[in-house]
């Protein structure tokens, strides 16, 4: 854990021992705790309280995982957590108690396309989607915040182009415009969405590399291969600024963040500047000001602290700081205006 002043310095905290293979976490829309999950077997999902004051965290409860999930959110009440399983194919929910312990059994555990990277509300609580890079699609589902039940929407879901393995994404503030990163080719997609509905349609497509980038469209990783994998694009993560004026990814085989201009009324998307980071960053945060983003790199054994430019969208790098090996999540959390807490796996 770390603290993150408002000058835009950066303070070492206790590490606290979890589990191996800590990966995905996630806040509470109140702030209040922060849920994590570690992957490696028995995989189990972890609670925990946090200070307000000091940004210390003390666990609440631990339920174990029938399923490894390599994404985790809170729905918009906090009465749920939401999953997705790259392994297994499913989407889960489970239940957050109001003793503040997740629920040993999940309330859904629901099929979906191949390989599921990752699942969000929406702004108003109503629409999930998920993502699924093996079958090239975004599922579609009503949520009903009431009962944290999952139904499929009609259409079901929206296909992306062949081989460009959709993973994550993120949502605008005005919940007009929903962008997608594509781990297999780095193309951020932009789908306009319809608030009554919940539908997204596809309204255009943008490369997140530096134009002229060497690497070529990548394959799905995890199972055996025999292809070279030195040049292939293996795209992470996906942010927007608070304001919604820069959308930034991380890209991991070339170790970079990509910065971009987001056009408000259209959505649209235009490539800005490319900026050398942590050895394979699998996840970064910006910080609830707009002023700050956070990356981590898989195969360092620092963080790096950027200002954000905010006029021109640019990342000024400031200062690595040490962390342990295999960094792959950020998250930063801040109360009314006071330090932000940065914790990470």
């Amino acid at each position: 854990m770390y603290v993150l002043d408002a000058s835009g310095g950066i303070e070492q905290r206790p590490r606290i021992n979890v589990a191996k293979g800590v990966m995905p976490m996630a806040v509470s829309p109140d702030r209040r705790f922060l849920c994590a999950v570690s992957r490696s077997p028995p995989c189990a999902i972890h609670l925990y309280a946090i200070d307000r004051g000091t940004g210390a965290l003390t666990l609440s409860s631990t339920s174990s995982l029938a399923e490894s999930l390599p994404y985790i959110s809170f729905d918009n009440s906090g009465r749920f957590v939401l999953g997705a399983s790259y392994a297994a194919s499913l989407v889960t929910v489970m239940g957050v108690g109001a003793d503040r312990r997740i629920d040993t059994a999940p309330l859904q555990v629901i099929p979906v396309g191949r390989n599921a990277h990752s699942i969000r509300v929406d702004r108003t609580n109503r629409f999930a989607y998920v993502p699924t890079l093996g079958s090239d699609a975004v599922f579609m589902f009503k949520f009903d915040a009431s009962t944290g039940s999952l139904a499929s929407n009609t259409p079901a879901l929206c296909l992306t182009r062949a081989g460009s393995g959709p993973r994550h994404f993120v949502i605008s503030s005005d919940n007009r415009f929903l962008y997608v990163l594509c781990e297999m080719t780095a193309d951020i997609l932009t789908f306009a969405l319809d608030g009554e509905t919940g539908l997204l349609t596809e309204v255009s497509s943008v490369s997140g590399l530096l134009p002229g980038s060497p690497l070529v469209p990548g394959v799905p990783r995890g199972g055996p291969t025999t292809r070279d994998l030195e040049r292939d694009i293996w795209a992470a993560d996906i942010h927007l600024t608070p304001n919604g004026d820069f959308l930034y990814i991380s890209e991991r085989t070339g170790s970079t963040l990509n910065a971009f201009q987001v056009d408000r009324a259209t959505g649209k998307l235009t490539y800005l500047s490319t900026h050398a980071t942590e050895r394979q960053p699998r996840g970064f945060a910006i910080d609830p000001s707009g002023r700050y983003l956070v990356a981590t790199g898989e195969k360092s054994d620092t963080i790096s602290l950027y200002g954000i430019n905010f006029a021109s969208g640019a990342l000024e790098g400031r200062r690595q700081y040490p962390t342990g090996k295999g960094a792959n999540w950020v998250e930063i959390v801040s109360f009314d205006g006071a330090a932000s807490d940065v914790a990470g796996p």
